[in-house]
């Protein structure tokens, strides 16, 4: 799905994808790179993907929104600290630390099918004191939102640390998937015409961007699905890490 955005250069700016535009939850690391230029945002919210160097003669930009899910950790699920003993919270007591890193999702969008997204990401763990071989299981979870708001899915799943003796940290890969409905994740065909619609520099609308049309952005953002991946903590963990 192309669209044409046209923008001026002088105002050209760096920010990144907000994974919710108005929630509980804000931006966090993500499988997405930084995109360019304020005009492109509101279509960013929506799942596109920039073509770096694909310009006209007129100066216009093409964007290709993709029905992919953006991936994302969510605030204060990325990691996990375990204490010993358990009920202690300073930092002589801290026994393992765990973060998740790393995310590298594949997804393709062309097929008929469902929308399958693989996500391999890396938990980086470790602990305090050095000894012989150790094994510990953290549970994590695999979300799926629509919109923003509104939970699709949740699944679990547990991760398995090995430290060899004497060794002090270690990385441990985890694949995981979530799949989506390509019509779900797609934008009604009267909204494309609408984003793809040709405008003459003498035209009315010619300087007016289709996404500040309230209607548009309601199709977006209903068109819009995240992968959530984070540790499933418990609420004294959730609490640690929000306070921190």
């Amino acid at each position: 799905m192309l669209f044409p955005i046209f923008y001026s250069w002088p105002f050209m700016a760096f920010f990144f994808i907000p994974l919710f535009s108005g929630g509980h939850l804000s931006i966090f690391k993500s499988g997405f790179a930084p995109v360019i230029t304020l005009s492109l945002a509101s279509l960013l919210l929506g799942g596109c993907v920039v073509h770096h160097g694909q310009f006209d003669e007129m100066g216009s930009m093409t964007v290709r929104r993709s029905s992919c899910p953006a991936v994302a950790v969510p605030d204060y699920t990325g990691d996990v600290t375990l204490f010993n003993p358990s009920d202690q919270r300073t930092a002589s007591a801290i026994d393992i630390e765990a973060v998740i890193t790393k995310l590298r999702p594949k997804c393709d969008d062309t097929a008929s099918g469902p929308v399958v997204t693989h996500l391999t990401f890396t938990v980086q763990a470790r602990r305090r004191h050095v000894g012989g071989a150790r094994d510990i299981t953290l549970p994590y979870f695999v979300a799926v939102m629509r919109a923003g708001t509104r939970l699709l899915s949740k699944e679990m799943g547990t991760v398995r640390i090995h430290f060899e003796p004497g060794q002090m940290a270690t990385d441990t890969e985890v694949t995981t998937s979530s799949a989506i409905d390509h019509d779900s994740a797609t934008l009604p065909r009267d909204i494309i015409r609408q984003l793809n619609k040709v405008r003459q520099v003498t035209d009315v609308d010619a300087s007016v961007d289709p996404t500040n049309d309230p209607k548009v952005r309601a199709a977006m953002k209903e068109a819009s699905f995240e992968m959530l991946v984070g540790f499933q903590l418990t609420e004294p963990q959730l609490a640690y890490n929000a306070t921190r």
